[in-house]
């Protein structure tokens, strides 16, 4: 685990994203009488999974969470999952925001197994980060690799 006890602690954020992709009708995802569903219990998985990383991911700090943000999308050809996790913290939550959109994912793809063995996630990767000494990050930020 690194030592970040010499880190004084900012504002950290972090943007995941992910694509379910599917063949199957998603209405067999639409909410039920009582507005519940596939996607909110991905929302929900993601939730879960983002405030139990350093449970799942090895030497990852535990840290206290500010907001977890989880979003369910259809698109054409599948679903698209985007995670956005908050803290004040000494260490990112970059791993959080992954963890989430990877968990929340794969909650659809247990929903999907039945109407279409096929689907799976693709492109799950880390699109923005935001705190600490290397500031911020991203896809669509200029100047990011």
């Amino acid at each position: 685990m690194v030592d970040v006890s010499a880190k004084r602690s900012t504002r950290r954020r972090a943007e995941a994203s992910c694509l379910v992709v599917t063949t199957a009708d998603l209405a067999a995802l639409a909410p039920r009488e009582d507005g519940l569903g596939a996607r909110h219990a991905a929302r929900v998985a993601g939730v879960l999974a983002a405030k139990r990383t350093a449970e799942l991911i090895p030497l990852c700090h535990s840290l206290a969470l500010s907001d977890v943000d989880v979003a369910v999308t259809p698109v054409e050809g599948g679903l698209a999952v985007a995670t956005t996790v908050t803290a004040t913290q000494r260490t990112g939550v970059e791993m959080e925001a992954l963890t989430a959109c990877a968990v929340a994912a794969l909650s659809l793809l247990q929903a999907l197994r039945e109407v279409d063995p096929l689907a799976h996630v693709e492109r799950l990767a880390l699109d923005y980060k935001a705190g600490g000494r290397s500031g911020a990050w991203g896809r669509s930020v200029e100047g990011a690799p």
